[in-house]
């Protein structure tokens, strides 16, 4: 059978991409951009904007599973096409789906619980891989900015994402469940930082800004008001969600989640000058 994964070229898909190979499944893979793309040997490559369903018609041909995102476009927002996607794919002749979620459900996830389709929703917490986004300040000046230092999160790496999405697209026994996803351990901004420095070698100063002054510094870096309240929320407000750590990669895979110590080690040359 052939398994077309959606996203492919993404911080999740790509795993799901060489995950897949390695079990030995034909896999095709979605990208607006095929000459730029990156993939395993044997991987069929198709182009396809997930925002324009009309682009996506010879990528479901002959598909019989596949793994779909919930966003698309060069701003990542939520598919408003998402009924008309189910609708080519049962008409195509999928039968199982996943379905990587945002925070925000949009027109797919219903489409998908409403239609025949064997389908599986992935809603993970905070990817390991959001660290990046402190590696340029870490390679130029070891010092990073950030409110809320004390919120602690259940970060997961994103190749257990994708282990969580292969089992499902290949196994039995995963049809109409919805799986939230966390890391195996509870980790603080200065704690995830010690292990980067100790991954890295090198000493990471923390600045722990205000509200007033996190926001600030976002609007000048461009972040739009909407992302401004969505971080605020989901790392100031929120009651639990990334604040607990969940058992459910482990009851699917049968096996533990990596560690941030893992993830640390394996993109150390990321934070080095």
């Amino acid at each position: 059978m052939t398994i077309l994964v959606t996203g492919a070229t993404g911080t999740v898909g790509r795993h799901v991409v060489e995950q897949l190979v390695e079990r030995g499944e034909r896999v095709r893979a979605l990208t607006r951009n095929p000459g730029r793309a990156s993939f395993p040997e044997g991987v069929e490559i198709v182009a396809g904007d997930l925002t324009v369903t009309a682009s996506l018609t010879a990528a479901f041909e002959g598909v019989t599973a596949a793994h779909l995102i919930n966003c698309g476009g060069d701003d990542l927002a939520v598919l408003q096409n998402g009924k008309e996607i189910v609708d080519l794919a049962v008409a195509s002749g999928v039968r199982r789906v996943t379905v990587l979620s945002a925070w925000d459900d949009g027109p797919l996830e219903p489409a998908v619980q409403a239609s025949s389709l064997e389908w599986t929703l992935v809603q993970p917490t905070e990817f390991m891989a959001n660290a990046l986004d402190w590696a340029q300040p870490i390679r130029e000046s070891g010092e990073v900015r950030e409110p809320f230092a004390a919120t602690k999160t259940a970060m997961i790496h994103e190749a257990d994402i994708a282990a969580v999405i292969v089992t499902a697209l290949t196994e039995d026994g995963h049809a109409g469940e919805s799986y939230w996803l966390t890391g195996p351990e509870l980790l603080d901004i200065p704690e995830k930082l010690r292990l980067i420095s100790e991954a890295t070698g090198r000493e990471i100063r923390l600045v722990e800004l205000t509200r007033e002054q996190a926001r600030a510094e976002m609007l000048a870096a461009g972040m739009s008001e909407e992302m401004i309240a969505f971080k605020f929320m989901v790392f100031g407000d929120l009651p639990w969600g990334p604040y607990t750590v969940m058992p459910t990669f482990e009851k699917v895979t049968g096996r533990p989640g990596r560690t941030f110590a893992q993830w640390a080690t394996e993109n150390a040359d990321k934070f080095r000058a």
